[in-house]
């Protein structure tokens, strides 16, 4: 009997052994074994676990034994992981894998929103995003604040100009709350330090015209320059008479040049033909723009023009922004366009000629 007892206490060791050592050869295997040999996405939804994650890579043919994974997790401390679309290198390791998901190292998306954009520009690069998730359900720019909490504002110039980083899910409307959120901030923040001779009644005010010093010059040296002739027209009741109001009022009919008829279109946006800031801004002025509308250079110059070379010639009368029109706009190798020059009982200038790439995926007119 003690014989048989002894024999059955030997078997059960070794059995415990074998399995012990079956268990630890296995544990190790899987410690060394890389989940993959080529680099690929994963994501981690919502509420997903642990656990989960680990019955998934199982079923997905990573790991063998998806409770290896909840082990090391537990024993490592490496059980709080994040949601979120990771990017796993080649040959990534089980615990270098978990890190990577405790750490929230998620793949990051980006979309710039370019200076000087319209709202229209602005979004088509939204909608053709391919990492955006997309819940906007009416495309119209009305709809598209409604659908923001905005109600029935006009959404041009409204969203800041910049590059936006996100995550995977996130959706059109958190960017476009994103970029308006930051558009308020930095305009609220200017006009905090705005001149005291700034003219503008509003920060909104103060928005129209950084819009237009956008669209009249990249250069951020001459912003304040032409800051100040806006500012000191506006103050004489003088026309602006700048061309990007005209190109904006014309919309999809430009054809690359302004002609004496667009001059005549009759649209609250043609300063050629009112006096005053257009209704709204033209497009999405940069922190620059909108910096120098508040902090207009001082001066006498009322016109100026540009001289084909990115800068522009300020003139403080009209007999000198004439000469200039002449000298930089109307010789032939150097014409950028062909503006009518200024008689003096019209008592404006002829801005610079701008000429955007127009988007318009969306058909909109």
């Amino acid at each position: 009997m003690r014989r048989r007892f002894f024999i059955l206490f030997l078997i059960v060791v070794f059995i415990i052994t074998a399995v012990t050592v079956w268990l630890y050869n296995e544990w190790r295997t899987f410690l060394i074994t890389p989940l993959n040999t080529t680099a690929w996405t994963y994501e981690i939804k919502p509420g997903q676990g642990i656990h989960s994650v680990a019955h998934d890579l199982e079923q997905r043919g990573f790991i063998k034994q998806a409770q290896f994974l909840v082990a090391l997790a537990r024993f490592k401390d490496l059980t709080n992981i994040k949601k979120g679309e990771y990017a796993i290198a080649e040959n990534t390791l089980p615990e270098a894998f978990l890190q990577k998901l405790v750490k929230g190292d998620v793949i990051q998306y980006s979309i710039t929103f370019i200076e000087g954009w319209t709202f229209q520009e602005l979004l088509s690069m939204v909608v053709y995003h391919s990492q955006l998730t997309h819940t906007l359900t009416d495309l119209n720019p009305a709809r598209v604040m409604q659908q923001l909490g905005y109600g029935s504002q006009n959404p041009e110039g409204l969203f800041f100009p910049d590059t936006y980083h996100f995550t995977a899910g996130y959706t059109d409307v958190q960017l476009l709350k994103r970029a308006y959120e930051t558009m308020q901030a930095k305009l609220m923040a200017a006009w905090q330090n705005r001149q005291d001779t700034v003219i503008y009644k509003t920060p909104y005010e103060a928005l129209i015209a950084a819009s237009l010093i956008e669209k009249e010059t990249a250069l951020a040296s001459e912003k304040p320059l032409i800051a100040g002739v806006i500012q000191r027209r506006l103050e004489k009741n003088m026309r602006l008479q700048i061309d990007s109001t005209v190109i904006y009022a014309i919309r999809h009919d430009y054809q690359g040049n302004i002609t004496r008829a667009d001059l005549k279109i009759d649209s609250p946006y043609n300063t050629y033909r009112y006096t005053g800031l257009p209704p709204t801004p033209i497009s999405m002025p940069g922190i620059t723009s909108i910096s120098a509308a508040l902090n207009p250079a001082a001066g006498d110059a009322l016109y100026f023009v540009a001289k084909g070379d990115g800068s522009h010639y300020f003139s403080i009368n009209l007999n000198e922004h004439n000469k200039a029109v002449r000298d930089y706009q109307l010789k032939p190798l150097r014409m950028i366009a062909t503006p009518p020059l200024i008689v003096p009982d019209d008592k404006a200038s002829t801005a610079p000629f701008i000429n955007p790439t127009w988007l318009n995926p969306l058909g909109w007119q």
